[in-house]
Formats: structure tokens, sequence, C-alpha cells
């Protein structure tokens, strides 16, 4: 079965490839979670708009990729969040809150998206988090959640 990814999915592609899966993982899988459409000469039409936008998102290449990296990594990187009494967070910090916090840190605007959380951030302190800067580079950044 041929498909058009909408989102990325592990060791099958990013959002915009096309790519060929058995019919069962396609039908039962893919396509009702909404991580794929079935490809048409129209969806194709759809999945170039798809990568033309995940281009224009994505850092330019590898170069600035580590770029970007060195930034990140040469300090830890501040998040925040609203606290009550003895340190608990009222809900947990986000991926979009710690995008915002890196883009203030690196100068560069960081895709909610590419941020890897390992468990949810519940609680002030140091914490670390993975960022997915380029197919080839990612960045281990250390996080101080403070409290705002």
């Amino acid at each position: 079965m041929k498909i058009i990814l909408t989102q990325e999915v592990e060791n099958l592609g990013a959002p915009g490839d096309v790519v060929e899966v058995k019919d069962g993982y396609g039908r039962n899988y893919l396509i009702p979670r909404g991580f794929a459409i079935r490809w048409t000469r129209g969806a194709q039409a759809q999945a170039d708009a798809i990568k033309t936008a995940r281009a224009a998102r994505a850092v330019r290449n590898e170069e600035h990729a580590v770029e970007i990296k060195s930034k990140l990594e040469g300090r830890p990187v501040d998040v925040k969040v609203k606290a009550g009494q003895g340190g608990r967070l009222f809900g947990a910090v986000t991926t979009a809150d710690i995008a915002a916090a890196l883009g203030e840190a690196a100068g560069e605007s960081i895709d909610k998206r590419t941020i890897v959380l390992g468990n949810p951030i519940k609680s002030l302190g140091a914490h670390n988090v993975s960022v997915k800067l380029h197919d080839e580079v990612s960045a281990a950044v250390a996080l101080n959640v403070i409290p705002a």
C-alpha cells in the first residue's frame, strides 16, 4: 500500500514522504491515527505542500544545526513556570514552554515537535531533554525549571 505520511513516524519517514507499507499496517494503524493518508495523484500535491512547509521550518543545514547545538549545550537553560508551595508545579512543563526558552537561549526558533521528553516534567530543579535539530544532529540540553 502506498501512503503519504502526515506526521513523523519512527523508522518510517517524515511528514510528506511517500512510502510503501504493508496493507494492514497502513489501513489499521497509520491511517486511523492520522499518521498517514492514502496516496493518490491529488494527495501528492498535498504531500508536496507538507514537504515545503517542513523545509521552511527545518534548520537550514547540518553546519547550522551544529552551531545551534553548541549554543544550547553550552550552559543550562532556565524555564520559568508557575509553582505552588513546596515546589509543586501547576500541571507540567510543556514542550512549547521548553521551545520558547530554548529559542531565547539560542537566538533561533526551535520547533516544539523536535523536543524529546523522557517523562513529563512536574517538579522544579534540573532536568535533561533531547532536541533533534537535524537528521544527524541531536543536542542534550540541561534545563533548570524555576518558579516564575
